[in-house]
């Protein structure tokens, strides 16, 4: 079940069902033990309002969840960061909860799409924010307004490969700083989280008495740091690509491209082309039905009823909520909370 929510390439090479995978790589890769782990934790939390429907249909439904994308809607910031997949989810499901945003036109600024995030992840930190604020902007004032679909993709970038990203920041400044790639120090994975405060303050005054470097120069010592690096990273014929564009690239710049990459965008899997960003039949007929709901209901005012309907949905939502009880509502879930689109009508 699980090797479902894997890109089709890493599911392809990882099958668990393919002799040559070993065991023990199989399960790193896939993060069996660790969906396994969250999921005795919540039972064990919760104990009393699961096991009176039974402990395998507990975990049928944990997996199943988690196979759709759903579980990780209103868990903790450290939850949805720990697995590509729960990075893939939340992004999908930020897209899906606020694709009317898009539809709109509306421009949003930097905290105004904050304060979106952490309606669905609470503890949700403002500096991933800022790095993507600052990719779109190029490095202006951050504070400036920013549509939908410039803002999703540049922020799917930055939450996803956001440990490479980081270190890609280091050495882009020991470049602007003159160092030959000989000796550009590399990050390395342990000191990887240690990076995003400092590297931001440096590269705030570098940039600005600095044009950029050499993409071939950036290109090599990229490479060689993707032969060691552990996390995930974009494809790196894309990188190349993106930089072959530049004949002196910016940090931001060369982020902004790999936005836009389409081959990236379909690398991660989360989320459609920017063509089809705005299309979601499955969700315009779900708000249809909301709406429909909502004008014929008797014996209450338009605001009641919406607040009503919306109450109802966030219910259905929830993954706090009781596993099973929401499947007595014969909910089917795919991953998405319809009350925000039907919010922003």
């Amino acid at each position: 079940m699980l090797i479902s929510t894997l890109s089709p390439i890493r599911a392809t090479r990882m099958n668990r069902f393919n002799s040559t995978v070993p065991d023990d790589e199989y399960l790193a890769d896939s993060n069996v033990l660790f969906y396994l782990s969250d999921a005795v934790t919540q039972l064990l939390e919760h104990k009393e309002e699961y096991t009176q429907f039974g402990v395998i249909r507990y975990f049928a439904e944990y997996f199943s969840s988690v196979k759709n994308s759903n579980h990780v809607l209103f868990r903790e910031y450290n939850y949805i960061r720990a697995t590509p997949h729960n990075r893939a989810s939340f992004i999908r499901v930020f897209w899906r909860c606020y694709r009317q945003i898009g539809k709109n036109g509306d421009l949003l600024s930097m905290l105004e799409y904050r304060s979106l995030l952490q309606l669905l992840c609470p503890d949700f930190p403002l500096e991933i924010l800022q790095s993507a604020a600052r990719i779109v902007l190029m490095d202006d004032a951050i504070d400036c307004l920013m549509s939908f679909s410039d803002f999703l993709y540049t922020f799917q970038l930055q939450f996803y490969y956001q440990e490479f990203l980081d270190s890609v920041l280091v050495i882009y400044q020991d470049l602007l700083a003159g160092k030959s790639p000989n000796t550009v120090i590399v990050p390395t994975s342990t000191s990887i989280e240690q990076l995003p405060s400092a590297a931001a303050e440096e590269n705030d005054k570098e940039e600005q008495q600095q044009d950029g470097v050499e993409p071939s120069t950036l290109a090599q010592c990229i490479d060689a740091f993707c032969d060691r690096f552990k996390h995930s990273h974009p494809p790196r014929s894309c990188m190349r690509e993106v930089l072959d564009q530049f004949n002196k690239v910016s940090y931001y710049s060369f982020l902004m491209g790999l936005a836009k990459h389409e081959t990236i965008n379909q690398t991660i899997g989360a989320l459609p082309s920017k063509a089809e960003l705005l299309i979601d039949p499955e969700m315009d007929q779900e708000l249809d039905k909301l709406i429909a709901q909502i004008s014929v209901s008797p014996g209450s005012n338009s605001s009641g009823s919406a607040v009503g309907g919306l109450k109802e949905v966030q219910k259905k939502a929830s993954p706090r909520r009781n596993i099973h009880h929401r499947r007595k509502m014969e909910v089917e879930s795919d991953g998405s909370t319809e009350e925000t689109d039907s919010s922003e009508n």
